[in-house]
């Protein structure tokens, strides 16, 4: 265990009760360390292929003692425990947790790229992150999570979700 660190995880679901994956995702991270914030649920379409159900998406800060590498298997660990297979390349799943920020921490292994390498890509990240994290920096960018929104290049709609 190290000093604690704030790092930023992005929850994702398409597949069955998609709220539901999320909420326990959620309840697995807190045994990570102190989710200190939670952004509101997002739905967008599918980000890399069409032809699969909507997602809801959210963004968490998670305040850690957990090596990137542990907290990296601790995700794993709570996508495994929603069912999560991995057939295909950005295929549909019960539960996706991303790794986005952690910390100003810039790592790059056979197992883990954070900052998440495409990040500045995805408006359905950056839009739960902002809500949260607008002021977060990008270590490798040297740009506010706001600023990197305000020059994303995705025209995936990202709307907020009145479900929960």
């Amino acid at each position: 265990m190290s000093a604690p660190v704030l790092a930023y995880l992005l929850l994702g679901s398409n597949l069955g009760d998609r709220a539901a994956y999320l909420r326990r995702a959620r309840a697995g991270l807190a045994a990570a360390g102190e989710i200190v914030a939670v952004s509101g649920l997002y739905e967008t379409a599918a980000w890399g292929r069409a032809d699969q159900p909507a997602y809801l998406n959210q963004a968490v800060a998670l305040r850690t003692a957990l090596a990137p590498a542990a907290l990296l298997a601790h995700c794993l660990a709570t996508e495994a425990a929603a069912g999560r297979e991995r057939h295909e390349r950005w295929g549909s799943r019960t539960l996706d947790v991303d790794i986005l920020l952690y910390g100003n921490e810039i790592i790059d292994s056979q197992d883990l790229t954070v900052p998440h390498p495409r990040l500045p890509l995805r408006r359905f990240a950056l839009v739960p992150l902002a809500e949260i994290a607008a002021a977060a920096v990008h270590p490798q960018l040297h740009q506010t999570v706001a600023e990197l929104l305000a020059a994303c290049p995705d025209e995936l709609a990202v709307r907020p979700w009145p479900g929960e």
